[in-house]
């Protein structure tokens, strides 16, 4: 399976293997334990030195203990968080016209998750699905921690309660007509959006919902349709809402007709978190065509206008004398030097013979949706209304109501669907400023950030360090240390109430919910004996937040690179290798998947290689297989990819290819060109000209994406698609070019004239 044309040594630090090792009684009384039950999760970790020696010369992988996250991850905390609310998650409407409404407490963002939800209402109702309307749910604070859309959790915590409420229609209906006709229940059905009788009676939902609504609670039991029977569920389906947004007819917040909303703009400040000291030339700027009012709010100095080209050509015209931010003294190399600092070092500090060091830097990234910050709100009269992009409503709607003086009853947050979050939105920045601006006014605002603020101002997935050391005997790994430290990635939007959201404000409590996030979702897949996890963070006061797959893209893609070097440190192919150590069946499926249909270690020109990778995560598996042009390492471009995924049950197959095109999207940006350049406390990137973000020409025309047939329920799928092709795509290069990457993204110019501050 190697080529030799491709399979070249890179560059790199390397350490010699000893040939042979003597048989040594290996000290497990102090490796890394992880115990983890119910909701709590104990962590002890020695950071000092196991010694560890091979035994015998043997092909067989290391056995590991499962890691946090193999136990319960993340996901399953979301989920059993929910649970005391559940009953009250979700409802279904019958309407007399024969059509099904029902409210999503998620938030769509373009990920298809309306599609998917309304697959299953249709399913278990047996209705066209276009039957179905499903507008976004308001915060409502009842659910309490149930209306997060976060950690690829919405499908896995919806998929009980949809079906069970779907179900409960159904039953209503077919007892309605059961009535009607004095027929036995039995003996009745349901077939496209009718309930018809034995006898070939029949009558549309919209005719019994009425008599349904009226009719005393049974003692059926009501129970949702077996996998089994699913004629809808599984089979790939197009987008409900794919036309309006092709033909311009769907609405975004800046659409939404709100009687009275004025434009509005803030200028910012030139460094992050920068205050405003004064205003120099108020009176000027308010005699401005157009302009309706200024006011300096906590972020900078906001300009309402009847257009916003008024509104954008004032606040440039601003003269504002500004305090200093928290980050001025900061630019690349020295948050690089504070992140090195902070990653709890190796023991020994320098690697013994069997052991290969590794160490990855990752630049910030700016989330980037083609939609930036905006919102419209009323706060007048004691009372707030405030429409926008949130993923966390509930805590939204409770820090606007306490930033205001409003008690929370008087607030209402409306839940408007967003182009593109990434975790951006799992923050509420632009409702909250919005609502600012509209009490510092008394007038009804819609606010909308520019693309320089979103990028410069925005949240990004912050910047990490991570080490690797792999200790390695005749044909295994014995050991995997993976030491990390990240920027403080900010968690304070909690579980999407307040309680977590205070919690993890208090000194040490965002850097619990760090530690918790990153032991839940980072893990190896591997049998590589020992693995250690270390995540340390540096606590800059930077604009932060989850970014697609948070620590896993970084870390795992660390990992895979790893994994490569080693498997030639030990004379194997990388295909092979992985197989070798892979824990399961299920996670070898999509390897072997990728490895035929991607025809792996076939023959390829100088300067062309493949690479390949494997990533599990949210009770979901992928493996990734790319091609690379890399003639010129300066400017490489992905040809080929082909990408497995197992989901388990796959709700619709359509999106979740669609989900991995974008996960391979992601990688090939972050990994290749895509990054933000720190320079004295703000970043140089202003626009997506600036900012290298993956264009339709890097992208490959040739992909190939299989979605295996799982079991049981469905896994989590937006995390998924970017850690295995970021892996698949560095080791492509490096195979390709004979350079081993260690930074990223790999090439990295400031080919740009920045704008001004």
């Amino acid at each position: 399976m190697a080529n030799p044309a491709t399979d070249r040594p890179t560059r790199g630090r390397h350490h010699t293997v000893q040939p042979r090792l003597r048989d040594r009684v290996v000290d497990r009384r102090k490796f890394l334990i992880y115990l983890a039950a119910g909701s709590t999760l104990t962590v002890a970790t020695k950071l000092g030195l196991d010694v560890l020696a091979p035994g015998s010369a043997s092909a067989v992988p290391t056995p590991s203990l499962p890691q946090p996250a193999d136990l319960q991850d993340l996901g399953d905390i979301l989920i059993l968080s929910g649970k005391p609310t559940e009953a009250l998650l979700f409802t279904v409407e019958v309407t007399e016209d024969g059509r099904v409404r029902a409210e999503l407490p998620r938030m769509e963002v373009g990920q298809g998750l309306t599609t998917a939800v309304a697959m299953l209402v249709a399913e278990e109702l047996d209705l066209p699905l276009d039957q179905v309307d499903m507008p976004l749910a308001p915060a409502r604070p009842e659910l309490l921690m149930n209306q997060l859309t976060g950690g690829s959790n919405s499908i896995r915590s919806l998929y009980g309660p949809v079906r069970a409420a779907a179900a409960a229609a159904r039953t209503r209906l077919c007892e309605a007509a059961a009535d009607r006709w004095g027929v036995p229940f039995d003996g009745l059905r349901t077939e496209g959006g009718r309930v018809v009788a034995a006898d070939g009676r029949s009558a549309g939902f919209g005719e019994l919902t009425r008599l349904a609504a009226t009719l005393p609670i049974g003692e059926l039991v009501t129970k949702p349709k077996s996998p089994s029977e699913f004629t809808l569920v599984g089979t790939p389906q197009q987008r409900v809402d794919a036309r309006a947004m092709v033909t311009g007819a769907f609405k975004y917040t800046l659409d939404l007709d709100i009687k009275g909303a004025a434009p509005a703009m803030v200028r910012r400040p030139p460094t992050i978190n920068g205050t405003v000291e004064a205003v120099n030339n108020e009176d000027e700027v308010r005699a401005m065509p157009g302009v309706l009012d200024i006011a300096v709010i906590d972020t900078g100095v906001a300009v309402v206008a009847e257009t916003f080209g008024q509104a954008l050509d004032a606040k440039d015209a601003l003269d504002v004398t500004w305090g200093a931010g928290t980050v001025d003294d900061l630019s690349d190399e020295d948050i690089r030097k504070e992140l090195r600092q902070a990653t709890v070092p190796l023991i020994p500090p320098v690697s013994l013979p069997n052991q290969l060091d590794f160490q990855f830097d990752w630049a910030p990234i700016n989330h980037a949706p083609m939609e930036t910050n905006s919102a419209v709100a009323d706060v007048r009269n004691g009372r707030a209304e405030i429409w926008g992009g949130m993923k966390s409503p509930i805590v939204a709607q409770q820090q606007i109501a306490k930033e205001l003086g409003l008690p929370q009853g008087k607030v209402v947050c409306h839940v408007v669907q967003s182009g593109g979050s990434f975790g951006r939105r799992l923050f509420w920045d632009g409702p909250l400023e919005a609502a600012r601006i509209s009490k510092a006014t008394g007038r009804v605002i819609k606010l909308m950030w520019s693309r320089i603020d979103d990028m410069r101002h925005g949240r990004a997935r912050p910047a990490a360090h991570h080490r690797f050391r792999a200790t390695i005997g005749p044909d295994t790994v014995l050991r995997l240390e993976h030491h990390t430290a990240f920027v403080e990635t900010d968690w304070t939007h909690g579980l999407g109430e307040i309680l977590t959201a205070t919690s993890a404000e208090l000194p040490g409590g965002d850097f619990g919910f760090a530690q918790t996030v990153f032991m839940l979702t980072v893990k190896s897949p591997y049998n590589f004996g020992v693995v250690e996890q270390v995540l340390n963070e540096v606590p800059l006061k930077m604009h932060t937040g989850a970014w697609r797959s948070v620590y896993s893209v970084s870390s795992r893609c660390g990992e895979e690179i790893v994994v490569d070097e080693v498997a030639q440190k030990l004379g194997k192919d990388p295909y092979e290798f992985r197989r070798a150590f892979l824990k399961s069946d299920a996670q070898r499926a999509v390897l072997d998947k990728v490895a035929e249909a991607g025809d792996w270690g076939r023959s390829m020109d100088d300067g062309f290689a493949q690479g390949i990778a494997f990533h599990e995560e949210y009770k979901s598996r992928t493996a990734c297989l790319v091609e690379i042009d890399a003639r010129d390492p300066h400017d490489p471009r992905v040809t080929k990819a082909v990408i497995a995924a197992d989901y388990g049950l796959p709700i619709n197959p359509r999106g979740l290819k669609a989900q991995l095109l974008g996960g391979l999207t992601d990688a090939i940006s972050v990994t290749l060109r895509a990054g933000l350049h720190i320079d004295k406390g703000l970043p140089l990137e202003g626009s997506y000209s600036q900012f290298h973000y993956a264009r339709q020409v890097d992208s490959p025309t040739d992909v190939q994406i299989f979605i295996l047939p799982g079991e049981g329920e469905p896994g989590g799928a937006g995390e998924l698609g970017v850690p295995a092709a970021a892996g698949a795509i560095a080791n492509a290069y490096a195979r390709a070019t004979g350079i081993a990457p260690r930074s990223f993204p790999i090439n990295f110019p400031v080919d740009f004239e920045p704008f001004p501050r």
